[in-house]
């Protein structure tokens, strides 16, 4: 895909976009179609706590629990925010950290990717591996983090939409907001 636009070229070109929002919203996805047609390059936060911990997300939760998992993400993420242009996507919880939050308000373009909980529940039924649902109603957990998620993800300059649609849908919503971004 080519870029679109001067604008959202100039405006990547200043330094990291961060993408925050729900598990399931399709950051990953999302912020690897975003890079390419920016011509960045793509860093999945959770991909990078992995292999600075050795060893999954799961077992840091199971062996260590969250607030463990939590320091070690503020650590990578400010890792992450060196100021060269790149996309991140982030954990659903990342920005619910006051430290984090901030590191990533103040060096990078943050931006929500939000999605309707239906949407939510049928991706996250697609995958294994997220340890706030381990043996629980995915609807019911995921209802209930976004009543205290969204407000915080509200915080971010840019909202986009992930709707059951390809997740081009929402790159091309990201690169017109960028267009259009000071």
């Amino acid at each position: 895909m080519q870029r679109n636009s001067k604008s959202a070229d100039a405006q990547a070109k200043r330094g990291p976009i961060v993408l925050v929002g729900m598990m399931g919203v399709g950051k990953s996805t999302v912020g690897r179609r975003l890079a390419a047609r920016l011509g960045l390059g793509f860093v999945d936060a959770d991909e990078e706590i992995e292999k600075a911990a050795g060893m999954t997300i799961t077992e840091m939760f199971e062996r260590y629990g969250e607030d463990y998992f939590r320091d070690g993400e503020r650590r990578v993420i400010a890792r992450l925010m060196d100021g060269e242009p790149k996309v991140i996507a982030t954990g659903g919880g990342a920005f619910m950290q006051e430290e984090t939050r901030a590191l990533i308000l103040d060096h990078a373009l943050a931006i929500w990717l939000n999605a309707d909980i239906d949407t939510l529940v049928d991706r996250v039924s697609r995958r294994e591996g997220r340890p706030l649902l381990k043996g629980k109603d995915p609807r019911v957990v995921l209802t209930e983090l976004a009543a205290i998620r969204n407000p915080v993800y509200a915080l971010c300059p840019i909202h986009v939409k992930s709707a059951a649609a390809p997740h081009d849908v929402a790159v091309d919503s990201i690169m017109e907001q960028l267009s259009q971004w000071p």
